[in-house]
């Protein structure tokens, strides 16, 4: 067999050399000549302890394969999803060896886990009747020893499959959504696949002392009224303890009930039709920056909902049609218009995973909970802001030595010290530090300063008015395609003056609502439309405030 080296670790990062031990072992097997074994182990390169894993396989062909656990106490999950050209065929292995039948050919071997670990991949010549492999795997971060600990907000695994999959994609919190109701005249315990009684029980699962799962979480995603097709769109409620025998409207009902119960309410996406109504009516906690439309293989929704994009944004869009990055900075876009208007909305991020082609975590929030993690510290945290989302690079960050999610007053305004480092195993581009939506100031790598992997900063940001900042990072793959992390916001309220939106965002906000309005009429009932009306009347507001 002949194995080449495709990506090995940081190898191709100027300034550093994670070169781990792959080992290669032929041993012949007798009487296999049209398929063979390939069998894998894989090891943590710090420590060479087993460690889970995601695994692709694939021939020269493009054929995907899939693989099993070697070993009676290990796991395998396969993921097998696609939509359109965008196509997601992976498996998660425990810490286990793994296994798969081959005939002899050759093929492309990746080995990814999570974040914070370099993936891995080789080029093997299949040739041998059986092929031993015992490769690392090499981390080239640790955020939980810097107190940060990652989640997916926005989970559709298999309850059963989740201690498998938050082990190999080394995720800290995961938050399924056991309950989903996609009409409007249902409540999710009526359309639940689950009936009230088969709901797990409110506690939290431990996979080990940092891999935890909370096991009652509600998604209102609402595509018909009355059985006939009227899309709204998707709200989650986070954390509750109890099943929710609510209809989405009057969505007021459900934020209480939520609230009544010490749940999160996380908004999906900023496109949604109804999402921008949902912000004044329910008061929501969380906006995905990082959602389910950013994805490990083909960026694919590139005309969803297009009559929404806002006109005022500079970015590539030929009125049918957008790219990937268009999408990313409409979200950011809308985002900060939300944080001008005065909602005190924090960073999630969440994939879908179950339903979209996407690796789970594959865009996570991180949160900061101190020396050590608990899942009620991590839920108070990304409630609170002290957190970052990512789809790739990692932020370490303070204000003021706060962290994000801080808020600061001040009579007159003053400097406000951001300091930390953005980090990736590839190179980045830039760190970008955002004031109320603009961007202030542009970091690059510097050859004297720091290696095109970490970009470390400290500098001050004056602040004259009430304010918000945030920083924000980006990098691109070897094919191109972007990534990017970006901070929660810190406030700083300046004598008793509120924010101030611009002009265009204020209009762009009521325009989206005042058109989901008209588009509702005789089709939503009364009440809920009167939650239009006040949602249209709370940013007219806003035009008196505007800069």
């Amino acid at each position: 067999m002949v194995v080449r080296l495709v990506t090995r670790t940081q190898g191709e990062v100027t300034g550093r050399a994670w070169w781990g031990l792959c080992l290669l072992l032929v041993i012949p097997w007798a009487g296999r000549t049209l398929a063979a074994p390939l069998m894998v182990k894989v090891f943590d390169a710090e420590g060479w302890k087993p460690v889970a894993c995601r695994v692709y396989l694939t021939s020269a062909q493009g054929e995907a394969f899939t693989v099993v656990s070697d070993s009676p106490e290990g796991s395998a999950v396969v993921y097998d999803v696609q939509r359109g050209r965008s196509a997601e065929v992976h498996t998660t292995v425990s810490a286990h060896p793994f296994r798969v039948e081959l005939p002899q050919a050759e093929y492309r071997l990746q080995l990814e886990r999570g974040k914070e670990y370099v993936p891995l991949e080789v080029e093997l010549e299949h040739k041998a009747n059986s092929t031993h492999l015992t490769m690392s795997l090499e981390r080239w971060i640790h955020m939980g020893r810097r107190g940060w600990y990652s989640g997916d907000t926005h989970v559709h695994r298999d309850l059963e499959d989740l201690p498998n999959l938050i082990m190999a994609e080394d995720l800290n919190v995961a938050l399924p959504l056991t309950s989903w109701v996609t009409e409007l005249n249902e409540t999710p315990m009526r359309s639940s696949r689950l009936r009230s009684e088969d709901l797990p029980s409110p506690r939290v699962i431990h996979v080990d002392d940092d891999h935890v799962i909370w096991p009652i979480n509600t998604e209102y995603e609402i595509f018909t009224v009355n059985q006939a097709r009227h899309t709204l769109g998707a709200v989650f409620v986070l954390n509750h303890k109890e099943p929710i025998d609510l209809q989405a409207h009057p969505v007021r009902a459900v934020a209480r009930e939520a609230r009544r119960q010490g749940a999160l309410l996380d908004l999906d996406k900023h496109n949604w039709p109804w999402s921008m109504m949902l912000l004044p009516t329910m008061e929501v906690d969380l906006f995905e920056l990082t959602n389910n439309h950013l994805w490990r293989t083909e960026f694919l929704f590139k005309n969803w909902y297009p009559e929404y994009f806002p006109s005022y944004l500079e970015l590539p869009f030929d009125g049918g049609s957008y790219s990937e990055e268009s999408w990313i900075h409409w979200g950011f876009a809308n985002y900060y218009a939300l944080l001008n208007c005065g909602f005190d909305l924090m960073p999630s991020g969440g994939t879908a995973s179950g339903v979209h082609p996407v690796p789970l975590g594959f865009g996570r929030v991180y949160v900061h909970t101190g020396t050590s993690f608990s899942y009620q510290r991590w839920m108070q945290g990304l409630e609170r802001g002290n957190s970052f989302v990512t789809t790739g690079p990692m932020l370490d960050i303070r204000f003021n030595g706060q962290l994000p999610g801080a808020r600061f007053r001040s009579t007159r305004g003053g400097a406000i010290q951001v300091q930390g480092v953005a980090e990736w195993w590839r190179p980045l581009s830039r760190v970008e530090i955002v004031v109320n939506g603009d961007v202030v100031k542009t970091l690059r790598p510097s050859g004297e300063a720091s290696s095109e992997s970490a970009i470390p900063f400290s500098t001050d940001v004056k602040v004259g008015a009430t304010s918000w900042i945030a920083v924000r990072c980006f990098g691109k793959t070897a094919s191109g395609r972007i990534r990017f992390a970006h901070s929660a916001p810190v406030r700083i309220d300046v004598g008793h003056r509120p924010l101030t939106p611009r002009r265009e965002e204020v209009i762009y906000l009521m325009e989206r609502v005042s058109n989901e309005l008209e588009r509702h009429r005789g089709v939503l009932p009364g009440e809920a439309l009167l939650e239009y009306e006040e949602a249209l009347e709370f940013y007219q507001s806003k035009l008196g405030e505007v800069r």
